[in-house]
């Protein structure tokens, strides 16, 4: 595999693994992980399945960009749902930021989900295909 085809696709490839590994804080066992993790309880069955939702959402997109990776004619669908994904993200916690405070934890979320959204629009634009 040249350079060329690591770099464009290393922006999917860690969002991917980050955005997998973290579905399972999230909704493998929501009831003992996010206690020790954000420090709230989750008792309400609705809530467990919340969690779980968002777990599945995670591995899904986490699924799709591998298969960009792989299959070079995913690629750029694979990026654009990356640059959404992260995008939709990061504006979240910064609304949450001017509405709810600072939390150290999100802030940092939110600055590398910007970065890995700026990285896909520009990954996007630099490897997109020539050819409509």
């Amino acid at each position: 595999m040249n350079t060329r085809v690591k770099m464009k696709n290393l922006q999917l490839l860690i969002s991917a693994i980050v955005v997998i590994a973290v579905s399972f804080v999230y909704g493998f066992n929501p009831s003992e992980i996010l206690p020790a993790v954000f420090g709230f309880e989750v008792k309400a069955i609705d809530l467990k399945n919340i969690f779980r939702a968002i777990m599945g959402l995670y591995i899904f997109f986490g699924v799709f960009w591998i298969v960009g990776i792989v299959k070079s004619r995913f690629w750029e669908a694979a990026t654009l749902s990356n640059i959404l994904f992260m995008g939709g993200l990061a504006s979240g916690r910064i609304i949450s930021t001017f509405a709810d405070g600072i939390s150290k934890q999100f802030l940092i979320g939110a600055f590398l989900e910007l970065i890995m959204m700026f990285w896909g629009i520009y990954n996007l634009k630099k490897y997109k295909s020539k050819i409509r």
